[in-house]
């Protein structure tokens, strides 16, 4: 098994980079500076209608129903509007501080840059990923993994999102790989295993929450240690 692949594909946010973490942290500091409490928003509140507005308008992104800005210029706007708060140039000023501050967290998830150490000697790693393309470099510099990886593909680039099957093979051609030499390693089962699974890549869904499901993965791992098992 060690010999089959030639080069590993994997996910960012939510695979490698701990987004839940690193953003709460942006959205505290925010939240303080912008005095949000004195606006009847407690942090608390704040953080559980982030959580649920973001996915929503990511799941909405990601299915194509709507554009990348409507995220920019939308998302803190609904969630201050929740909050009873309706101060539109406000939550774009917002939006613009959180895209700037979010991505030089560093927290990874457990074990990563440790995986990463030990795959990086013997394959050529590529990062596919469905983020803003200005700021993925941003995420992996500060958290001290860029340098691990040969390409990032990002859907802005490649003018397909995942789980398109062009952003997959647009990664392939630019690194001279086929489907069967590559290996995609997410923690989404639509837009990384379902789209990977389209042009013919075999999977690892990266399920640290035990999610019950019926997909068809080739390989199914609850910490990211466990592909020392696959590769």
């Amino acid at each position: 098994m060690p010999n089959k692949y030639k080069a590993i594909f994997f996910d960012l946010d939510h695979t490698l980079w701990d987004f839940e973490t690193n953003s709460a942290e942006a959205l505290r500091e925010l939240h303080h500076a912008y005095e949000l409490r004195h606006k009847g928003v407690s942090i608390e509140d704040f953080l559980i209608t982030f959580k649920r507005i973001n996915t929503e308008l990511w799941h909405l992104y990601d299915t194509g129903q709507i554009p990348q800005e409507t995220i920019r210029t939308q998302r803190f706007h609904r969630i201050l509007l929740e909050h009873n708060v309706d101060e539109y140039e406000m939550s774009l000023q917002f939006s613009k501080d959180y895209v700037s501050v979010s991505p030089k967290k560093k927290n990874l998830l457990p074990h990563a840059k440790e995986i990463l150490g030990y795959l990086h000697p013997h394959y050529p790693m590529h990062i596919i990923t469905n983020g803003f393309s200005e700021i993925q470099a941003i995420k992996m510099k500060s958290s001290g993994i860029l340098h691990y990886f040969t390409s990032v593909v990002t859907s802005e680039k490649a003018g397909h999102k995942k789980p398109a099957k062009e952003i997959f093979e647009f990664a392939l051609t630019e690194n001279g790989l086929q489907p069967h030499e590559v290996v995609m390693i997410g923690d989404n089962l639509i837009t990384d295993i379902s789209g990977a699974k389209n042009v013919g890549l075999d999977t690892v869904f990266y399920n640290p929450l035990k999610i019950k499901h019926e997909a068809t993965v080739d390989f199914e791992i609850e910490a990211l240690i466990e592909l020392r098992n696959i590769l």
